[in-house]
């Protein structure tokens, strides 16, 4: 297994699920894990930031089996000599460079993965440093459909499994990152439409939830209407629907163009391998 991995992801994923598949990979029965990006690292001290790094990796050695996982790492190891580059970013990268270099002698067990989306930014001499370099691509049909179901979560809805897959098909091209945004957007259709109910109607459990007109035991009244009857606790917002989704579809578009994609293809192709 190598020890230290570079993930080049079209758009972000979240760090707590690469961990745990890495770790459901490997068998792993215990752990010591580390999530960090580069605010965590930088230090407006002078040599404060190289000492982060190195009790960041001494942490992972005492703590074996550990795991480190630096996100966004382009945005702390870019490329040497570039203008903007400051004293501190030099010092940052030759430290990490000197730390990663000594995982994996002597049996130390300390697996580091970063992410990148944009691999072609990062230092030369830190990619070298990465065993592996595996691309991560846009989420597939089956990936999507999951998607969905793990951002509702117990979020009442009615959605049928045949919902999901149609989602999963509407959405080719959408990032993780698009399918959260999405889902959030949903999560507060119900919101709006409880504000903007002009009926309502009482439940067996004496809750109150938006309907329409012609919804059988509907009474005309308003949520505002509600509350000043003292009733705002029995207030129901209604289950998320296809509707709802369909509605924010309708103005959401993928944000990870054809251009992007090809990049992180052509990257591959040079350095890495498909994962």
């Amino acid at each position: 297994m190598p020890n230290i991995l570079l993930f080049c992801l079209c758009a972000c994923i979240m760090d707590r699920l690469l961990v745990v598949s890495v770790l459901k990979f490997n068998h792993f029965s215990f752990f010591f894990s580390a999530s960090v990006s580069s605010s965590d690292l930088v230090s407006k001290w002078m040599g404060e930031s190289e000492k982060l790094v190195s009790n960041l990796f001494q942490m992972a050695r005492d703590s074996a089996p550990s795991i480190i996982f630096i996100d966004e790492i382009d945005s702390l190891c870019g490329q040497r000599g570039e203008g903007n580059e400051s004293e501190a970013s030099r010092r940052i990268k030759t430290e990490l460079l000197v730390q990663m270099q000594g995982v994996g002698n002597n049996d130390q067990k300390v697996l580091v993965l970063a992410a990148t989306n944009t691999p072609y930014a990062l230092d030369q001499a830190i990619r070298r440093r990465f065993d592996k370099r595996i691309y991560i691509p846009l989420p597939d049909l089956k990936a999507r459909q999951h998607m969905f179901k793990v951002h509702l979560g117990d979020t009442p809805h009615n959605l049928t499994e045949n919902d999901f897959e149609s989602l999963a098909h509407r959405t080719d091209g959408f990032s993780g990152s698009d399918i959260s945004v999405c889902v959030k957007d949903v999560l507060f259709e119900p919101v709006r439409k409880t504000q903007d109910a002009m009926f309502f109607f009482k439940t067996p459990d004496d809750m109150w939830m938006p309907c329409g007109p012609k919804q059988p035991g509907a009474v005309q009244i308003t949520m505002q209407e509600l509350a000043a009857k003292g009733l705002a606790a029995q207030i129901l917002p209604p289950p998320i629907s296809r509707s709802d989704f369909d509605k924010v579809l309708a103005r959401q578009r993928p944000t990870v163009s054809k251009a992007d994609l090809e990049v992180h293809e052509r990257f591959t192709n040079e350095f890495g391998e498909e994962g």
